[in-house]
Formats: C-alpha cells, structure tokens, sequence
C-alpha cells in the first residue's frame, strides 16, 4: 500500500544520496594534490521497494519503488599494485644508496686525473730516478722527501675520507633505523585507530589513506611484506614480523641489522644498501688502499742487484746471512726484499760513520700495523736527508775506516726501478689481477670501481623506472582526475536539482489533494 508521501520520502532520499556524492566530490577535489590519497566514490544502491515478496500482498501490481541510499563510500584502489609498488620501491631504495656510496668513492679516488694518488705515486718513482741521476746533491734528495711527504699524506686522507665515508653510513644505519621504527610505531597506531571506527560500521579512508602512505615510506627503507587481516595490517620483514594489528612485535636496533642482512631477512631498502656500501664497497677498497702501500712499503718482491754491491753486514738476504765473506756480490744476483723498506736497508745513507739505510716508510704513533692510515715517511729521513741511502756501495781507507761511496747510485737505481717490477696480489682485492705492477695494480682497481658504480647507477635507473611506472597505473587507478571530477559534480548537480524539483511537483500534488479537493457542495 503506497503512502501519501511516498514521493516525498523517494525526493529526500535522493537530495541526501547526490548531497553525499557532492560533498565527496569536493573532497576529492580538496585533496587532489596530497600525498597519498585515494579517490572517494559513494556507492549509490536502490533502497528496498515498497512490497517485499511474501505470502500475502495487496493488488496492486508490481513493486513501486522507494529511491536510492548511499551505501558506503569505497577508496578506488587496487592493493595488486600497492604490493607491486612496494617491492620494487625496496630494491630502488637499495641501488639509490649504493649507487650514491659508489659515487662518493669515485670522488675520493678521483681517477684519472692529474692530481689523484696515481699521480702522486708517479711523480714519488720519478723523484728517485732524478735522485739517481746526481745522488750526492741535497736538492733532488730534498725533492724525493717532499714526494715521499706527499704519498704518504695522500694515502693518510684517501684513508680517512673513506673511513668518514663508512662512519657516515654507520650513521645513517641508525638514522633510518630509528626512522623505520617510528613509522611502525605511526602504522600500528592507526591499525587500533582504523579497527575501533570500522568496528562501528564507518569507514576510516582517510585514515587508511594514512596507513597505506607510512607503509609505502616503510618499503623505501626495509623489504617489506604485508598482510591485511581483521586487525588491520600485519607487517614482516622477511621472517621477522613487525607489526601485527595494534602490537609492534619487533622493535629493529641498528646494530643488529647486519644480523638481519645475513640472515636473509633484510634483503632490500635503503638500510640494506647501507649495509652493502659500508660492508662491502667502502671496506673493500679501505683493504685495497692498504694493499696498496703495504706492497710499496714491505711487498715482497724481485730486485736485480748489479756486480760489485756491498751487502751490509748482518742484513738477510734471500735467507742468508751477510758477513765479510758473502758481504759483496760477485755477479748481479736476484734478491728478494720486502718493498722499498727492505730494499732501502741494503744501501748506505751520506752519514759518517759508514751507515746503512732504516726504514723508509714507518707506522705513527698509537698505530698498530702498516696501514693507508698508519704510514708515514721515517721522522728520521724527515729530519736528515742524509739518511736517504742511494748508494750500494763503499771504500775503505788506509786507515781501515769504512766510508759510503759517494755518487754511487745503484740503490736508487733499483728501487726506482720497482715501479715496472711485478708484485703478487689477492684476485679478490685487486679486481681480479693475481700479479702485476703497482700502476697496474691501482688501474685494477680503478677499473673495477668504474664498472661497479656503472652497474649500481644502471640498476638505480631501472628501478627508478619500474617504480615510476607503477606508480602511474596506480595514480591512474587511485589519483584524482580534476576533470573527471568536475564532470561527476555537473551530473551530480543535475540529479540534485532534478531530485528538489521532484519535491516542489510532490508538494503541489499534495496541495491540491489537501487543500484543492472535497469542497464541493459548500
């Protein structure tokens, strides 16, 4: 049985639902430039008509219909491509950072150039064959200490940029840490807040808008996998789980991180590439610039000797002894010395009495071992150029005194010739050269670098392009189109004022049934 003012009740019902539409089309609208949000839509649904079936109903035929309701308002989302977006936004977050590092390390290196370390090692090599020209004279021997001043300082900064670089990343480990857990912390809080307002049969959108953005932010800084269940979401990092529903179920700590790395739950993100730059990149080549002037200073290498070289007494060579009677060299014999050092301690230095050479490289105080960070020139040879041994060999006077023979320069000869001599090395260290000359030794691992950064800058750009794209069909499927928008406010518009028209013409039925009607015979 119809009511008087059915057409009354359909018009409001109408007015309310294309009222609704309105209103969350403006709120799109408002919103059309925040991060993060999705799209609203009011999903309209015809109210229930008039006459259910039953048993029993009156005659009147057909259902009469009673008008529309908004039954919810839906996020247009699609979580396919949330999960899409965020595995490849945690392997962008990991190549970026290693990418980044790796660019940082070709700065410090800062080859080829005419003022990185291949050139300061150069012009030290150069620096002896002058002194061997004239090696007597204090100028080139002046010369030589400034060289030898420079290699050591430049391997000292090398060194202590790259361990700035590494307690740079150990920082931000932390950082980023403390990051991920306050956005777990922020995701778990809106879990509680999201299950108490939907248990009452509202929708938090905005709120889940929110939720989705922080877990975005999350899978830039660690892999993550999601889950949504009846308490909202369940977040795991590999098999370590982090939040589930209103519970932070693991709080991270920055110095386990590196646990979590080699266990394989962290495999992604920009800690992970953190991990990776610090650990692998940076120490690397810490452990490849000390290689480096540990080979220059004590790498054991083949050294020809010429005829007639004097040993100092009581120095090993090749496993022997020196006395009087080994003490001179009766053809050119193959020695082997440990680098410049052991070479060095073969010759004689300008001091009277007759003085053999010390070390030519040393460690620093409070050092242990010889290091990029460690090394430096002798402090003695600093002080006394003298001490700079250049000559292989010496007299004796007729009074029996031993003195150096000066304008020999058969030492300085044979360690400026350990330039083009080939020393061993660890495949591992060295970007696959087993065995080499220094220059070719640090062309390896420039090389090396080259191609390491060149891969990392390749990957960055692939995922930044895998991430863009995903990003686009999921703005395509979630943004908020203006123009879209605008269309749907003019049909909304329109079936608003159509739904108030509807209710003036059911007002003037009504008064001319009210008061238009059944005054006949008055």
């Amino acid at each position: 049985m119809r009511s008087t003012f059915h057409g009354l009740e359909t018009s409001k019902r109408a007015l309310y639902t294309q009222q609704s539409a309105l209103y969350t089309t403006g709120h799109n609208i408002s919103n059309a430039n925040t991060e993060g949000y999705t799209r609203q839509r009011v999903n309209m649904k015809a109210t229930n008509p008039l006459e259910n079936p039953a048993w029993t109903r009156s005659t009147a035929p057909g259902q009469l219909g009673t008008g529309v309701d908004a039954a919810s308002i839906d996020r247009i989302r699609e979580s396919f491509l949330d999960d899409q977006y965020r595995n490849e936004s945690q392997a962008f977050g990991d190549w970026s950072i290693q990418r980044d590092t790796l660019e940082k390390l070709e700065s410090i290196v800062n080859e080829p150039s005419d003022t990185g370390l291949r050139k300061v090692i150069e012009e030290f090599w150069n620096a002896w064959q002058t002194l061997s020209q004239d090696p007597d004279n204090p100028t080139p021997r002046g010369v030589l200490k400034e060289r030898a001043l420079a290699l050591a300082e430049t391997f000292n900064y090398t060194a202590q940029k790259l361990s700035d670089l590494s307690a740079d990343l150990t920082k931000d480990i932390s950082l980023k840490t403390t990051e991920a857990n306050t956005l777990i912390s922020q995701i778990a809080g809106l879990n509680d807040q999201i299950l108490k307002i939907e248990t009452l049969g509202s929708q938090a959108n905005d709120l889940r808008d929110q939720r989705d953005l922080l877990t975005d932010k999350l899978s830039e800084i660690i892999n993550i996998r999601v889950t949504e269940t009846n308490q909202g979401y369940t977040i795991s990092m590999g098999t370590t789980e982090l939040v589930n529903g209103n519970q932070i179920t693991t709080v991270l700590d920055a110095a386990n991180m590196v646990n979590y790395a080699a266990s394989g739950d962290l495999i992604g993100g920009q800690i992970h590439g953190m991990i990776v730059s610090r650990d692998r990149y940076v120490a690397q080549y810490q452990q490849q610039l000390d290689t480096m002037i540990q080979t220059i200073a004590t790498g054991e290498v083949t050294v020809t000797l010429p005829k007639g070289t004097l040993l100092p007494i009581g120095s090993v060579v090749n496993g022997v002894t020196i006395d009087a009677t080994n003490q001179e060299l009766t053809a050119d014999t193959q020695v082997t010395v440990a680098g410049i050092n052991g070479l060095h301690k073969l010759g004689y230095t300008l001091e009277e009495p007759l003085t053999a050479g010390t070390e030519f490289f040393t460690i620093k105080t409070g050092h242990t071992g010889l290091t990029a960070a460690s090394v430096q020139l002798n402090p003695d040879i600093g002080d006394n150029v003298n001490l700079i041994a250049a000559s292989a060999r010496f007299y004796t006077d007729s009074g029996g005194t031993q003195h150096v023979l000066k304008g020999n320069n058969e030492l300085a000869l044979a360690i400026g010739s350990m330039r083009d001599l080939k020393f061993d090395f660890d495949p591992a260290l060295s970007g696959g050269l087993s065995s080499g000359t220094i220059d070719e030794y640090f062309q390896s691992v420039v090389g090396q670098l080259g191609v390491q950064s060149q891969e990392a800058k390749r990957q960055a750009s692939n995922q930044e392009i895998l991430v863009d794209q995903v990003d686009e069909r999921r703005q395509s499927v979630s943004g908020v189109s203006l123009d879209e928008e605008m269309s749907n406010m003019i049909k909304f518009q329109h079936a608003y004022n159509a739904a108030a028209r509807m209710v003036t013409t059911i007002d003037q039925i009504l008064d001319k049934v009210i008061n238009g009607m059944g005054v006949v015979g008055r």
